[in-house]
């Protein structure tokens, strides 16, 4: 049963080993890229280690209440979402998602975000399966998509 770790001096440099698919790669930020990102937004950012025993199997990062186009417009879900080359395909990534929509719902939110970029080797069928929708917007050239939290 994967878990999630939270990720500390001990496991950083792990981490930050992890790698996507060659074709993915240009559709996901790397591991370091994201936790020095988190590392400057403490207050919104949310990353976790997804575990399988004692492997490394998938990093997510949340985001919660940011400020979109309002500052009464705040908004939480998946910030990013990388899933080891060798185990993709074994429920990790959904995983990763509930993972994300459990938290928004312990915090009272009603619906979760993410973005992703269109492309042949891309996450948007994934995330369409998983009950995303786009909203119509779009962020640094992304597609925006919300689902309920619940």
């Amino acid at each position: 049963m994967p878990r999630l770790v939270t990720i500390t001096e001990h496991n950083v440099e792990d981490a930050c080993r992890l790698t996507v698919r060659p074709e993915q790669e240009k559709y996901s930020s790397p591991v370091a890229w994201s936790l020095a990102e988190a590392y400057v937004q403490p207050e919104i950012a949310w990353p976790r280690l997804i575990c399988e025993g004692d492997e490394i199997v998938g990093f997510l990062m949340g985001f919660f209440d940011i400020e979109w186009d309002r500052p009464d417009d705040l908004r939480s879900g998946l910030w990013r979402l990388n899933i080891a080359a060798d185990h993709q395909g074994r429920g990790y990534g959904r995983f990763a998602v509930d993972a994300v929509r459990a938290e928004a719902r312990r915090r009272g939110r009603e619906y979760v975000y993410t973005t992703w970029e269109s492309g042949a080797d891309g996450p948007e069928e994934f995330y369409l399966k998983l009950g995303f929708r786009p909203t119509g917007e779009t962020s640094g050239g992304q597609v925006v998509a919300v689902r309920p939290a619940d």
